[in-house]
């Protein structure tokens, strides 16, 4: 299984070579389950601007994240995420959650509604479709960076600005 959705990147590509944002819209509604609400990056930008209070959870890993997150962000690990990581945060406060393209992060979204968590959202596209857009991202010393984690170089093909980082 792990294979087919580390290769289905290159296989939708390569069904869609010419149309990179609808290629990269078809990968995501295959994978997405809509069992959590979506957020557009322009909507989130404008909503952060607002200066609503916000939680922004990013659910990568600990080499994703350093490399570069949102703004504010607060990383709870996906393979070790547990709800009381997030026991401070109010079960009607606003959060949005993501990943690298929004498929980790939806499965964490899962969790915090069940949890009663009452408004959750998921980054449509993640941090790829963040940057995608040209919003910033910041590192480990909140300083702006083009770089982003990409996963793998399988995913990375999703990511058309910024710098490509993967192991």
């Amino acid at each position: 299984m792990k294979k087919i959705v580390l290769l289905a990147p290159l296989l939708v590509a390569g069904l869609f070579p010419s149309c990179g944002q609808n290629a990269f819209d078809t990968q995501l509604s295959l994978l997405y389950k809509k069992t959590v609400s979506i957020i557009r990056p322009a909507q989130l930008a404008a909503e952060l601007q607002q200066k609503q209070n916000i939680f922004l959870l990013d659910t990568r890993s600990p080499a994703e994240y350093a490399v570069s997150h949102l703004p504010q962000a607060q990383f709870i690990d996906y393979d070790t995420f547990s709800i009381e990581q997030v026991k401070n945060i109010s079960r009607d406060a606003p959060i949005v959650i993501y990943c690298a393209v929004g498929v980790r992060s939806e499965r964490i979204g899962e969790q915090l509604l069940r949890a009663g968590f009452k408004n959750v959202k998921n980054l449509y596209g993640g941090i790829f479709e963040w940057k995608n857009e040209g919003f910033i991202v910041v590192n480990q010393d909140n300083t702006p960076t083009d770089k982003v984690h990409t996963y793998n170089r399988y995913w990375a093909i999703w990511l058309k600005k910024g710098i490509k980082v993967y192991e």
